[in-house]
């Protein structure tokens, strides 16, 4: 169980502590477990849904969100931030891109995108608690962190050495489309195809945009894309 672990600490905020270093085959299979850190953290927000019944309904939205960001200690919003700078001051040149996305500092360009992206899922999850459809709070968590498994799956890791590059290299790439079947096959049941239509519509078209102009994926577009197909699948099914 040591890669759930691996997975745990990477994706989340909870408390763990690995007992040592993990080689890199762990960490390669700790890419298997993302899908199920997503259900974990479905499962909470699904909890705390229930518990905040009673609560106001802006109030209601406002602590989930609050939560889910927290749960991840917003890693994949630092993700999205960084490629968002890096693709507008990139002028479409790949060297330039990757090389602002190392930059730590924050733009305008970052701070409009988070706060729009943010705002979305606020409302739609506030849309989706009215609506009584609150089983999307534990599928949309699974779809996201299946979309890095995925990513890793068909997507080239543009930057040599790191974890990246080790959980690319390492990746059992037969369990790991399994693991992408079963999770997609389990929130189909769950809440029926569409978020899982929508999900992948986002995954193709992010992709393509990866694809193009750095000719593969890096850490922080890998967190933006978990963040956009987050937002994408919370606002489809508002509107559906």
């Amino acid at each position: 169980m040591f890669p759930l672990w691996i997975a745990l600490q990477f994706l989340s905020s909870l408390p763990i502590r690995l007992p040592g270093m993990p080689e890199p085959q762990q960490l390669g299979r700790s890419l298997l477990f993302y899908p199920l850190v997503g259900l974990l953290f479905g499962l909470i927000l699904y909890a705390l849904n229930l518990l905040l019944a009673s609560a106001p309904m802006l109030l209601h939205a406002a602590l989930l969100l609050t939560v889910w960001v927290l749960l991840s200690g917003a890693l994949h919003l630092d993700g999205l931030a960084d490629s968002a700078d890096a693709w507008l001051g990139g002028f479409g040149d790949r060297e330039r891109t990757l090389t602002i996305m190392k930059d730590p500092r924050s733009g305008p360009i970052a701070v409009v995108t988070l706060v729009l992206v943010l705002l979305l899922k606020f409302a739609a999850l506030l849309a989706l608690i009215e609506q009584g459809h609150t089983l999307a709070l534990i599928i949309v968590p699974v779809l996201g962190r299946a979309a890095l498994l995925g990513l890793f799956l068909t997507t080239p890791y543009v930057r040599a050495g790191g974890l990246g590059q080790a959980l690319a290299d390492h990746l059992p790439r037969k369990a790991g489309w399994w693991v992408l079947g079963v999770s997609a096959l389990g929130c189909v049941l769950i809440a029926g195809i569409g978020a899982v239509l929508i999900s992948l519509v986002g995954f193709v078209l992010l992709r393509r945009l990866m694809m193009r102009r750095l000719g593969g994926t890096t850490g922080d577009t890998a967190g933006a894309l978990l963040e956009l197909l987050e937002m994408g699948v919370l606002v489809g099914l508002a509107l559906i």
